[in-house]
């Protein structure tokens, strides 16, 4: 057998057993159940380079994958949520897998996936940014259910922050 997060053949099969952090005594699971805003907005980070030439190759501002990165990892490559969702763009595993990202932890791979999903959305929600940003964090099942950003709380108060944090940037000219 052998292990890896960056297998080199499709022979590969993906496995992954996640371990829950108990509750109330997790800093990551803390970390992703804030609700205030960071007022902390980078500019001219590690990532700018990464993330300006992927979102230039599909056509998208990236000022908005900066955002969605912020929202999403506060720029950490290293980033895991308690749902499994990894790396910068907080990718889930299927979704990583579907969008050809062979390491959710390096970060040109991430952000390669990354945008190249939120480019599949904008174009299916056609261009609405709100909608994408919504489909982007509850799946764009829910969005096309409701034909709106979804009820749930969790979405509603995500689009609001990358919303937020797309001014932020847009205002900083970052």
């Amino acid at each position: 057998m052998h292990i890896t997060n960056v297998p080199t053949t499709t022979r590969y099969k993906w496995m992954m057993s996640e371990k829950k952090p108990k509750a109330g005594n997790s800093t990551e699971s803390a970390s992703y159940k804030k609700t205030a805003y960071s007022t902390k907005i980078p500019v001219n980070g590690k990532y700018e380079d990464i993330i300006y030439n992927a979102a230039q190759r599909y056509g998208i501002d990236p000022k908005l994958v900066k955002a969605i990165v912020k929202a999403e990892s506060d720029f950490d490559s290293a980033a895991v949520s308690v749902a499994g969702a990894r790396g910068l763009m907080q990718l889930m595993p299927e979704t990583a897998r579907i969008m050809g990202v062979r390491d959710v932890h390096d970060p040109e791979d991430n952000v390669e996936g990354g945008i190249r999903y939120l480019s599949k959305l904008l174009k299916m929600f056609d261009w609405k940014i709100p909608l994408a940003v919504a489909a982007y964090n509850a799946g764009e099942n829910a969005v096309l259910k409701y034909g709106t950003i979804p009820p749930y709380s969790e979405t509603q108060t995500y689009v609001k922050r990358v919303l937020y944090y797309y001014g932020q940037y847009k205002g900083t000219g970052a």
